[in-house]
């Protein structure tokens, strides 16, 4: 039941230019402790030995869910109008065992 007495908040986003144009990414490497979560996004180019973190989001483990729960409804759309996202191969990090 909603409280009668709560305010609408508003949220206004702001967008600069350069955050705007977005960076490509077509690697993740995700980590955690008991009181967050790391997301580094990762560009690698083909046949290159080296790749670069473009990206990195440090956010709260209930935050985290919420955006996976934002990340599965999003893909379930996508997959309603334009079909079947098949994955790719995942990879392992021979160094800490995770799957990217």
């Amino acid at each position: 039941m909603s409280d009668p007495n709560a305010k609408e908040i508003k949220l206004e986003i702001q967008l600069d230019e350069e955050t705007a144009q977005g960076v490509y990414v077509n690697l993740a490497a995700v980590n955690h402790n008991d009181t967050e979560f790391v997301l580094d996004f990762i560009f690698v180019q083909p046949q290159a030995p080296r790749a670069k973190v473009r990206s990195r989001v440090i956010t709260s483990p209930r935050h985290a869910k919420r955006m996976l729960m934002a990340l599965q409804e999003n893909i379930a759309r996508y997959e309603k109008m334009f079909g079947v996202i098949e994955p790719a191969v995942q990879v392992v990090d021979e160094t800490d065992g995770h799957y990217h």
